[in-house]
């Protein structure tokens, strides 16, 4: 009789493609991992892994185990599914990722909904960036992620993924309250070509945005500064080190010394809800889904 978590430790370490990036997946030691895998060995009589460099590699009986393992896990997880649909209640662990900014905005009152509905059910909130929340909710490693792409530029999004939307998040421009422009009514993003501007981090999904949307406005942004979170941003805007694209969402007090100014041409960032559509029958899902779109309609108010 295979072990099913022994399934689930050989399938984590055929799609991380090691076993450390397997532990960090399974929230588990790299020595738990290499203890099931023997396990799963022994259980087998095959030898599923083999030393490669450093690190290691599936054998062709890992491999194919491991292509089992996936269907196995898939009919496990439809399993859950349907029993749950069938019991009609929202119970359970429900695990649940979010960028920062979805995290502050929306999640408060979100979960805080889902306790008093669904007081058996178990919702626990890790912040992630979109990046990192789309992966880990096709590997399973999550419920729910509420990610987010920008009216120009969509979030690439695998099969086997289903969505809602939760709101449509505007933003603005951060200007030193010194600026030319910080006593205008509206402004173009064009009209800061000769400014240094604070970003993202490089790599990430709203920095490419930005450099993506100043280009098409013929601006080749002067990046001077780069940092994760939108208070930080704010904070080096407070500064005079440059002007920053400041969503709405979770925002909070703006620094003394920042003016905000609306976009002449609306930009706006879409906020939505994404789970595994084989698992779309949970009324665990449904009810988190609802309670970010109940959240969703607040802020935008």
């Amino acid at each position: 009789m295979l072990n099913l978590e022994r399934l689930r430790t050989l399938n984590a370490v055929a799609r991380h493609g090691s076993v450390s990036a397997a532990a960090d997946g399974l929230h588990v030691t790299t020595s738990a991992v290499s203890q099931q895998l023997a396990k799963l060995e022994r259980e087998t009589g095959q030898q599923l892994l083999a030393k490669q460099g450093r690190g290691v590699r599936l054998t062709d009986a890992g491999r194919l185990l491991a292509e089992h393992a996936s269907r196995i896990l898939s009919q496990v997880e439809l399993a859950q599914a349907d029993l749950e649909a069938q019991r009609g209640q929202a119970v359970g662990e429900l695990l649940l990722g979010a960028f920062p900014t979805a995290a502050r905005g929306l999640f408060p009152a979100a979960l805080a909904g889902l306790r008093r509905a669904h007081p058996q059910l178990r919702a626990r909130l890790e912040e992630m960036e979109p990046e990192e929340a789309v992966p880990r909710v096709v590997r399973g490693d999550i419920d729910v992620a509420v990610v987010l792409d920008w009216y120009n530029k969509p979030l690439p999004m695998p099969d086997g993924l289903a969505k809602a939307p939760v709101l449509d998040d505007i933003a603005d421009v951060a200007m030193p309250a010194d600026h030319p422009l910080a006593g205008r009514e509206e402004v173009g993003l064009e009209e800061f070509a000769d400014d240094d501007w604070v970003s993202w981090p490089r790599g990430e999904f709203c920095h490419e945005w930005l450099m993506l949307t100043l280009r098409g406005k013929g601006i080749e942004p002067r990046i001077s500064h780069m940092a994760e979170e939108h208070h930080t941003q704010l904070a080096l805007v407070a500064a005079g080190l440059g002007v920053a694209v400041a969503p709405r969402l979770g925002r909070g007090p703006v620094p003394e010394g920042v003016r905000v100014v609306p976009v002449r041409h609306t930009v706006r960032r879409h906020v939505y809800a994404i789970w595994r559509a084989d698992a779309d029958r949970r009324p665990s899902i449904r009810a988190a889904v609802e309670a970010l779109r109940l959240a969703g309609e607040k802020v935008a108010g």
